[in-house]
Parts: C-alpha cells; structure tokens; sequence
C-alpha cells in the first residue's frame, strides 16, 4: 500500500498536546489509530480541488480528524443556490469568495492545523505547480476537464487521487496511485462530448448525497494515510440515494492507458474542452 516519503521523520516532530489528546480521543482510542496514527494524520498534507458538494464535507471531516495541513482550491462565490448541499456556508455569506469563507471555517474548527486556501481556477497549466507539495489529493471538481488535469498531474508525480462524483440521485468514488492499480483515464479513457452529460443547471442533486460521497473520499484519505483497510484501488463504488444500495464495480489497468500505460504519451497534464457535467 501506498505511504508517505519520509513519514517516520515527520511523525517524530510531532509532538501531541494534552489538548490534542483530547480533541482526538475518540481516533487514537482504536487500536488501529493509537498516538502514532494521529502523528500521521497531523504529519500530512492533503491538497482539496473544489469547495463546493463533495469539498465542503471533504474539507471539514478532514481537518476534524486533524490533517495537518490542508490546502482548498476554488475560484467561486457563494450562490443562494449553494446552501442546499454545500453547508458549511451561511445566507450571509453569499458573494463572498468560497475559498476564504471555507478557510476562516476550518481554521474556527481546528487551530491544530494548517488551512491554505486558493482563490484560483485549477487547470492543466497550473495544476502541477498547485499539488507538488501535498502527499494527497482529493478531487472535489465539478467538470470533466478539471478531473483529467488532476489525473493526469497526480500519474504523473506518483500522488494518490481520491475521485469523486455526483448526478441527481447517484454517486462514485475511486481511489487511483499510480504504480499500484489503474487511473481515471482507465475507467473513463476519454471525456463524453459536449451535451451528454446534463448541465449544472439541468441536473440537479439531492441535498446530502454530495454529504455521503464526500465523506466516502474523505474516509479513503483517512486509510492511505493510516495504512488501514482495503483502499479502493482498481474498484468504482457507487451510491443510490434512492434505494440506499452501494455497488462495487472492479476495473483493469488497460496497457494502452496514453497516462500510466506501458507506453505513456501525457508527459504533462493535458487540456480538454471544458464544459459543466457533474453537480458540485
């Protein structure tokens, strides 16, 4: 399983409070936890790309359980039409930027940690510059363009990539590393063209089903960094709201992968036309 380069390291400049002990009580009392697995946690760096559905939950179940530094990508405000599923915001809040309120609410939750936030759009440009430094991350997107550019940069700088993705009644998550299992261009080789996938607008999505997938992701961060249970590498799970049914599909590495084949033509991350397809 997949583990962090100089992990023993970091873990012994970590040193646990008496405070921390206490905020952390319910996790270092499992045995699989315990004060080193804390350390771990404290010792990590998880970059999040989106504030929005899947990023809010992921975000603030993360820092709960103490991540040591976490960085949040989004360019957005807040919109009326956001507070239904996103709902670490307030009426108040709306205009203001995502990035900064999602900020000020994660460091309010946990002075432990670190919170940076990123008011910037991510993209194949600049995705590589934005996660080098982070030992994870979780892709909280709400486009098909945003999901390839971070598959593409996390294949390419051997980083976990925690997918995620909702529609109406219905949600995915994966869990891709490179070297270990196949990645997103295996499952989906290419994005479905424009008009396929209903808009934003048209979609729609219940209310707690970004909740449920978000916290899916935000568990598979919890395992690799832990080393603890079955990662969902190489398997999609999905989520029906509408009858509470979870399903697990398994999938291949294919050798004609152009990202992590055995002959590998992305050698940097790679724009595709852009457009809206899963609600955020």
């Amino acid at each position: 399983m997949w583990s962090r380069q100089n992990d023993g390291q970091d873990i012994e400049k970590i040193k646990l409070t008496d405070e921390m002990i206490i905020r952390y009580s319910r996790q270092i009392i499992l045995e699989e936890v315990g004060g080193k697995g804390q350390k771990k946690l404290l010792a990590s760096k998880v970059f999040v790309a989106g504030a929005g559905g899947l990023g809010v939950p992921i975000s603030l179940y993360l820092a709960g359980a103490g991540i040591g530094k976490i960085a949040v990508a989004d360019f957005d405000k807040v919109d009326l039409s956001n507070l239904q599923r996103q709902v670490i915001y307030s009426t108040d809040d709306i205009g203001k930027p995502k990035a900064e309120i999602i900020g000020e609410k994660l460091r309010r939750l946990n002075p432990d940690i670190n919170v940076v936030t990123i008011n910037e759009k991510i993209s194949a440009t600049n995705v590589m510059d934005l996660i080098k430094d982070y030992d994870i991350v979780v892709d909280g997107s709400d486009n098909f363009a945003t999901r390839y550019a971070i598959s593409d940069a996390c294949v390419i700088l051997g980083k976990p990539y925690i997918y995620g993705s909702i529609l109406r009644f219905e949600g995915q998550v994966s869990t891709f590393i490179g070297g270990e299992g196949p990645c997103y261009r295996c499952l989906y080789p290419s994005a479905p063209p424009a008009g396929v996938i209903p808009s934003c607008q048209e979609a729609g999505v219940l209310g707690v089903l970004p909740g449920i997938i978000g916290l899916l992701q935000a568990n598979e961060v919890l395992k690799l960094i832990l080393g603890i249970g079955e990662p969902l590498i190489g398997k999609l799970l999905t989520f029906d709201a509408l009858t509470s049914t979870f399903g697990i599909y398994r999938f291949r590495k294919r050798k004609d992968c152009p990202a992590c084949g055995e002959n590998p033509t992305i050698k940097t991350p790679e724009d595709i036309q852009e457009h809206c397809s899963l609600l955020a």
